[in-house]
């Protein structure tokens, strides 16, 4: 494409983002920044923990203009009285402990010499964890971004509602503060930018911020290319970084609930649970006949191809799904609830049938037995998928959709 005016953008992602498996914070970030980078110079001022390499850092420098690295600061150890000192510090300065424990006195002072310098025509933050970094006077000398990804008060508040707070108590306390917080530090922005139209009509609400945009997820198809036949049989996959609460719930869910009724139809059915860092009770699920949980794989879309279904029971959870469109991509057709699903019109009147729908125990039943019998219908549904990540959602179709954002074409 022609691109547009060449900018100097400066990217700020506490989180470091390579590779882009790490999870989904990383996905969008690079991907982003990625296509950015082919039109526009950018700098990307980040933070590297310990898990990091050398390899690591010299790929993504070769892939902006310039790239400054930060420690990430040493957080205290998880002891009850270091989990009370967070919560009275969250009460009293109103900022969340995920986003206070990324912050960095050095990059924040590297940072307000380069605004200072006049140098950037367009700040992002990519994640809304990086928000602490901006200054809200910022916005009158420069234009500021926040790719929210998701918001943790709706999430809270969503967890709240489906029964699923990992700690209800401290939620319900958490959740009016994570609300003033949103609602505040949306305010520094010249911009706010979302993954759904959803998201975009909750943030509103939330904020009353005038410029929303919806930039959303994309896949990297040559990374998860289509595969060449149904695989058939009777194989289940659940996939996402098994250490996010979200997808915990899924997976002990799905297992607990749903598994043993398709075990009763399908003797042979299996459920493979493919993700990176799997907590302790994703973990137990292994203890369960037919399923086996990998942690985290070298190549995802090997599991994927191997897959009859893949299956999206999120019962939380806010923003368009990288592992639901990664499946779609792959050419597995997938079972999924209205929060996996979120952003992607798969089904309708005069919409080609791309993924079925379920959120109650039995309609996963239904749906994936549906599946499990017709392999026309998966064959269908496959294609109709692949086709509309094709046309809708990889990551050159986004990084196009952000990079008006920035320029403000949009």
């Amino acid at each position: 494409m022609v691109s547009l005016q060449k900018m100097k953008i400066l990217m700020i992602s506490a989180i470091f983002p390579y590779p882009p498996t790490r999870g989904g914070t990383q996905v969008r970030t690079f991907n982003l920044l990625q296509y950015l980078n082919l039109y526009h110079d950018i700098t990307l001022v980040t933070l590297q923990s310990d898990d990091i390499t050398p390899s690591e850092i010299e790929t993504l420098n070769s892939w902006v203009k310039q790239l400054i690295i930060f420690p990430r600061p040493r957080g205290r150890r998880a002891t009850l009285w270091g989990k009370l000192i967070r919560f009275l510090n969250f009460l009293q300065s109103g900022t969340p402990p995920n986003v206070t424990s990324m912050y960095s006195l050095e990059m924040q002072q590297w940072l307000d010499n380069a605004v200072a310098g006049g140098e950037f025509s367009v700040i992002t933050c990519e994640h809304s964890v990086n928000e602490i970094y901006i200054r809200p006077d910022w916005q009158k000398k420069v234009k500021t971004v926040a790719n929210i990804h998701s918001s943790v008060y709706l999430t809270c508040r969503d967890q709240l509602l489906t029964g699923i707070s990992e700690n209800p108590r401290r939620d319900r306390i958490y959740a009016p503060f994570l609300k003033n917080y949103e609602r505040l530090s949306s305010q520094k922005f010249t911009t706010l930018v979302v993954t759904t139209p959803e998201d975009k009509k909750s943030i509103e609400d939330l904020t009353s911020h005038r410029e929303i945009s919806v930039v959303p997820n994309g896949v990297n198809l040559s990374l998860f290319p289509y595969r060449d036949e149904d695989s058939g049989g009777h194989h289940l996959i659940l996939t996402g970084g098994m250490d996010y609460s979200v997808n915990i719930d899924s997976a002990c869910f799905f297992v607990l609930e749903i598994f043993p009724m398709l075990q009763q139809k399908y003797a042979d059915v299996t459920l493979t649970i493919v993700g990176s860092n799997p907590a302790a009770p994703v973990l137990a699920l292994a203890h369960y006949p037919g399923v086996t949980v990998t942690g985290r794989v070298p190549s995802m879309i090997e599991y994927l191809h191997r897959a009859s279904v893949c299956i999206v029971p999120m019962r939380s959870g806010f923003g368009i799904k990288n592992k639901t469109l990664e499946a779609m991509a792959a050419g597995v057709p997938v079972v999924g609830s209205d929060r996996g699903l979120e952003g992607l019109t798969v089904d309708g009147l005069d919409v080609p049938l791309s993924a079925l729908r379920a959120n109650k125990v039995d309609e996963y039943v239904a749906a994936i037995s549906r599946l499990f019998e017709d392999s026309n219908l998966r064959i269908a549904i496959a294609r109709n998928a692949r086709d509309l990540i094709e046309n809708n959602y990889t990551w050159p179709i986004a990084g196009a959709q952000y990079e008006k954002v920035l320029t403000g074409t949009i």
